[in-house]
């Protein structure tokens, strides 16, 4: 059996890492060999967002590097379609694995389709609800075209079933990431708060925060940064409130910091003693702030579902989620604010006050990639 397994943003490289690991130990048996081709389509492509994840979750260099970089929508899609329907006429393989919900996946969907290669997409089933966001437009269709559905949550193969998939196709197999995150958790608890936040600021910083008070930051979805009326307001209330009670440590997303120097923010930010920025992160300095943070304020899915299991209270500045299983409805620790700063703010004060409690889902075990791999065989 030959795979190719996609990848094309950051998000997808913490799915991937175990899946290929579960691939390799199959491998050491004396079971039919697996073989595997690694596709990066270069979506994310620079060093912060690409390289730093490859060399940090062990992830080989891939076989094929499409380039694909920056552009619209269709730009990106467009161009993945055509570089991956080369890769697929000479490598020829039974299937191709797409994770999570990034244009790489939605392109190299519809291009295996069109070749009669079997799709297997890991993560499916997650929903918004919000045709606005094209990463639902993307789910909706890979989910659409796949042969073998594996969906982290019973949420998510409920929402499958609504949509009349054929339940022979579902399987679920718990959260791919959570098995990076419980391969990564010693290694990151072995790092130092004030070694990553020294190694990783571009200012001086005169004090650093110590475990369980600061408050986590990541901000990079449009309905929060690009108009200038939204970044403010939220710029605004963590000078204003948020830094006056607690330090922010915030590593700024390269769309993000595009647009607080657009807004002329930046400077603002800058000058606050009690907020520190930080350039984007390596996965394991990003699981030791996560773990060691008093709260999360993001717009980031993957953090939702990170805080759940480590029990970090999770502020979600987004009006809908496709990780409901995250909720604290649903037994998560996440709460759903968007950019309503009254909200923002009742949460964010009652996050001061809320304890540490990890919540683990059914079969978040660090275990799924070995499921995975198994559904892929037994199909």
């Amino acid at each position: 059996m030959k795979l190719a397994l996609v990848v094309g943003a950051r998000p997808n490289f913490v799915k991937i890492s175990p899946l290929i690991k579960a691939i390799n130990e199959h491998n050491k048996s004396t079971l039919p060999q697996i073989q595997y081709i690694l596709v990066h389509t270069g979506q994310h492509y620079d060093s912060f967002m690409s390289d730093s994840f490859f060399q940090s979750l062990q992830i080989p260099k891939p076989h094929f590097n499409l380039g694909i970089g920056s552009g619209t929508h269709a730009e990106q899609v467009g161009n993945t379609m055509i570089a991956f329907e080369k890769v697929l006429k000479s490598e020829q393989p039974d299937w191709v694995v797409v994770v999570g919900d990034v244009n790489a996946t939605l392109a190299c969907s519809i291009t295996a389709k069109k070749e009669q290669i079997k799709v297997c997409h890991i993560e499916a089933g997650l929903r918004s609800g919000d045709m606005t966001m094209p990463e639902e437009i993307n789910r909706l269709v890979t989910d659409r075209l796949s042969d073998l559905l594996l969906t982290p949550d019973q949420l998510s193969s409920k929402n499958l079933r609504q949509e009349g998939t054929d339940v022979d196709k579902i399987k679920m197999v718990g959260n791919i990431m959570i098995d990076t995150l419980n391969d990564a958790l010693e290694t990151a608890g072995m790092l130092e708060l004030d070694e990553i936040i020294q190694r990783n600021s571009a200012d001086e910083v005169n004090k650093n925060p110590e475990a369980d008070s600061y408050a986590l930051i990541t901000l990079h979805r449009p309905s929060n940064v690009d108009q200038v009326e939204d970044l403010t307001k939220i710029v605004q209330f963590f000078i204003d409130q948020a830094a006056s009670q607690i330090p922010l440590v915030w590593p700024v997303h390269p769309r993000t910091l595009k647009n607080l120097e657009r807004f002329e923010l930046l400077e603002t930010l800058r000058k606050n003693n009690n907020i520190i920025l930080l350039q984007p992160l390596n996965y394991f300095d990003m699981l030791k702030l996560n773990s060691q943070a008093k709260m999360v304020i993001t717009d980031s899915g993957g953090l939702q579902e990170e805080c759940t299991v480590l029990g970090t209270p999770c502020i979600t500045m987004r009006f809908n989620t496709e990780r409901p299983i995250t909720l604290q409805e649903h037994g998560g620790t996440s709460v759903l604010v968007g950019n309503d700063l009254s909200k923002v703010k009742l949460s964010f004060n009652a996050a001061l006050n809320q304890k540490r409690e990890s919540r683990i889902p059914e079969l978040w075990d660090g275990h799924a990639a070995v499921r995975c791999l198994a559904e892929i065989i037994k199909y």
